[in-house]
C-alpha cells in the first residue's frame, strides 16, 4: 500500500512541475497569445464544422476543409471591403451618443440618479475602456487581419494534414522524452474537452444572441445597427456579465430614442433572450460540470480581465473549467 501510494505521490508531483514548465513557456509566449489563442479556436470549431459536413454529405475531408477555407476568406474579404467602413463610423457615431448622454445635465430625478451611482463606482470609466478597446481594434484593422490570416493559415494547414499529424505526434509516445509526452497528451485531451467546447458553446450562444438581439434592434429602429450587433456579439462571448454589460449602451440609447417606455421594451427583450440562453441554449450546448455558481464567474471574469485584459474576460471561464477538470473536481452527480 505505501509503495502505490509513494508511485502515485512521485506521479502526482511529476505532472505539477511539467504542467508548471507548460505555463512558463507560455509565459514566455505571451506576446504570441493572440496568434496561438485564435489558431487554437479556428482549429477546433473548424474541425467541428468540416466533421458535421463530412458526416452530413459524405464529402472528401480534404475537399470539404479546403471548400470551408474558401467560403471564410471570400466572406471576410467582402466584410472588410464593403463593410469594414460602415462599421467603424457606425462605432464611432455610437461612441459618440453615449459619450454626450453621459455627460450633459438631466432633468429627470432617476437619470441623474443612475449617472452618479455609475460616476461613484467607476462604471463610465470601464465602459469607455471598453468602446476606446473596441474602436481601436477595429481602427487597427492590419495588425487584427495580419493575426487573423496567419490564424486561418496554420489551422488549414492542421486540419489538412490532421491524420499524419496524429501518426507523427504518437511516435514520440516511444521516444527518450516519452513520460513528459505522456503528460502533455494528457494535458492536451483535458485542454480540447474542456475548454474547447465551452469555446464551442459560448461562440453559439453569443451568435444566436446577437442574431435574436439585432433582429428585435431591427423591428425597434435603432440607429448604428451593425456596430451594435458586432458590440453584442463581442460581448455575448463573455459569460453571465457580457449580458449586464451590453444592457448598458442599449439602455443608453434605448432612453434617448423613446424614453422609459422604450428602456422597459429593451429590458423585456433581453430577460426573453437570456431566458431562451438559460433554459434552451446552456442545457444543450454546457456540460453540467461547466455550470459555475455566478459568484465563482464574476470572480474569475475580474481577474481574467486584471491579468490578461480583454482575453481573460473571453477564455477565463473556459480555462477556469479546464483547470478544475485537471483537478478532478467534479459534481457527485457527474462522477456517478
Amino acid at each position: 500500500m505505501e509503495t502505490v501510494q509513494s508511485l502515485f505521490q512521485k506521479s502526482a508531483i511529476k505532472r505539477f512541475i511539467i504542467f508548471g514548465i507548460l505555463l512558463f513557456v507560455l509565459y514566455l509566449l505571451r506576446s504570441m497569445i493572440n496568434l496561438i489563442l485564435i489558431t487554437f479556436i479556428f482549429s477546433f470549431l473548424l474541425n467541428r464544422l468540416v466533421n458535421l459536413i463530412t458526416r452530413k454529405i459524405k464529402l472528401n475531408r480534404k475537399l470539404t476543409v479546403l471548400i470551408v477555407y474558401l467560403a471564410i476568406i471570400g466572406l471576410l474579404t467582402i466584410g472588410i471591403s464593403k463593410y469594414l467602413p460602415i462599421i467603424i463610423s457606425e462605432i464611432s457615431q455610437l461612441i459618440t451618443q453615449i459619450t454626450v448622454f453621459y455627460t450633459q445635465q438631466h432633468e429627470n430625478i432617476i437619470i441623474n440618479y443612475v449617472m452618479s451611482f455609475i460616476e461613484t463606482n467607476q462604471i463610465s470609466k470601464y465602459l469607455e475602456q471598453g468602446f476606446t478597446f473596441l474602436l481601436k481594434y477595429f481602427s487597427g484593422v492590419s495588425n487584427i487581419a495580419i493575426q487573423v490570416m496567419l490564424s486561418l493559415i496554420l489551422s488549414l494547414f492542421f486540419l489538412l494534414e490532421k491524420p499524419r499529424l496524429i501518426e507523427f505526434t504518437s511516435k514520440f509516445k516511444n521516444s527518450k522524452i516519452a513520460p513528459f509526452y505522456n503528460e502533455i497528451e494528457f494535458f492536451a485531451k483535458k485542454f480540447v474537452l474542456t475548454f474547447g467546447k465551452v469555446i464551442e458553446a459560448q461562440f453559439i450562444i453569443a451568435l444566436v444572441n446577437c442574431g435574436l438581439t439585432t433582429l428585435a434592434l431591427w423591428i425597434m429602429d435603432f440607429p448604428q445597427l451593425m456596430g451594435l450587433s458586432i458590440l453584442i456579439f463581442l460581448l455575448g462571448l463573455i459569460p453571465v456579465a457580457g449580458v449586464i454589460i451590453s444592457l448598458i449602451p442599449l439602455c443608453t440609447i434605448a432612453y434617448t430614442l423613446g424614453g422609459f417606455i422604450q428602456v422597459i421594451y429593451i429590458l423585456i427583450v433581453v430577460m426573453i433572450i437570456h431566458a431562451i440562453e438559460a433554459y434552451i441554449l446552456n442545457p444543450k450546448l454546457m456540460s453540467a460540470k461547466t455550470d459555475l455558481p455566478v459568484f465563482y464567474t464574476f470572480i474569475v471574469l475580474i481577474f481574467g480581465e486584471h491579468f490578461f485584459g480583454v482575453w481573460g474576460l473571453i477564455v477565463g471561464i473556459p480555462v477556469f473549467v479546464f483547470l478544475l477538470d485537471v483537478l478532478e473536481v467534479r459534481d457527485k452527480k457527474i462522477k456517478e
